[in-house]
């Protein structure tokens, strides 16, 4: 690299190293003399090229994701980062391939968010491969425990509590949850809780009252018909997409929403009270989670210590029409 730019060994390690004592023209040289080679600049120069971070998320669909890529973005904004929105798509670019082309662009750090990294059968070789090269990184929601990330979660086990004591409240005991992937980690949170509240209130969940499917209206639908069938009188959906399907299913089956079948959504994500019915959910705080994944992650960035810990963040029912009494027997 010394020989290309043709400076002196000295110098070249003087500007790897941000030491003094280098004009600003022969930095400039040297990093794009790095760049050109094919090597990878060292963790405190990385933000001298375009500060850009990279936001990688599973897709745009569904309403939470924008939302939360939003206020990412806006808060990067306001540290002089620019976001760079990597989305997957089926049959397109991966995740790995994302975190590739991110590394290859020299990025100063990459927030993540419903990511493979929540999936325990799902290869989490490409977070290992950002781990080794110290790479600033934040994860939103759970994830698996090995990868050792900063993360941002919304408490999985408030959500069930607070979505399964308005069923009960309403006089529900025929009660459903419909979640994610079996591998899925936050699913996995969700359902621990649930059982745990309902054994404690003295309702059963027997194993057909649990349901796991893709992340998808159609997934909703699918599997809130066969609930229904089994005489299930409130549901509460790990997100939602999930809860739209679950309405769906029920109104396909004859039945109303809310006075025959109580539906609980998760997010509240965005026209959710614009729904017919307006649907009642669990709100996660994509705000707070937001500003604080980026906190961490600049914090990182200017190489304060931040240790792998999970912040939890309060969840909040919002209700409105979607849940009603159970109905009486006849």
């Amino acid at each position: 690299m010394a020989k290309k730019v043709g400076v002196s060994e000295a110098t070249v390690s003087r500007v790897l190293n941000g030491k003094p004592g280098v004009s600003d023209a022969t930095r400039e040289a040297v990093l794009t003399a790095l760049d050109v080679l094919g090597y990878e600049r060292p963790t405190q120069l990385r933000g001298d090229r375009g500060r850009l971070v990279g936001l990688v998320l599973p897709e745009l669909q569904n309403p939470i994701f924008p939302a939360f890529a939003e206020v990412v973005g806006g808060a990067l904004a306001q540290q002089g980062f620019t976001s760079v929105l990597c989305t997957r798509t089926v049959g397109g670019v991966s995740e790995a391939d994302y975190v590739d082309l991110l590394l290859q662009q020299h990025v100063s750090g990459m927030v993540f968010a419903g990511g493979l990294y929540a999936q325990g059968d799902a290869s989490h070789s490409h977070y290992e491969r950002v781990l080794e090269r110290k790479l600033p990184i934040v994860l939103v929601n759970a994830a698996v425990e090995h990868l050792g990330f900063p993360q941002v979660s919304c408490d999985d086990v408030a959500a069930s509590e607070i979505a399964l004591a308005h069923l009960l409240a309403l006089g529900h005991t025929q009660v459903a949850l419909l979640l994610g992937p079996p591998d899925h980690v936050p699913s996995q949170r969700k359902l621990a809780a649930f059982r745990a509240y309902a054994r404690a209130n003295g309702v059963e969940l027997p194993a057909d009252h649990v349901e796991h499917t893709m992340f998808s209206l159609e997934g909703g639908h699918a599997a809130a018909a066969r609930m229904v069938r089994r005489g299930i009188t409130g549901i509460v959906c790990a997100s939602d997409v999930l809860a739209l399907g679950a309405i769906r299913a029920a109104r396909r089956a004859g039945l109303s929403v809310p006075d025959d079948v109580s539906v609980i959504g998760y997010d509240d994500s965005a026209l959710m009270n614009c729904t017919d019915p307006p649907l009642t959910t669990v709100r996660q705080p994509i705000d707070a989670m937001g500003r604080a994944a980026v906190e961490l992650l600049v914090a990182q960035i200017d190489a304060a210590v931040v240790p792998g810990d999970e912040l939890l963040f309060e969840p909040e029912l919002v209700v409105r029409a979607s849940t009603a009494p159970a109905p009486r027997k006849v």
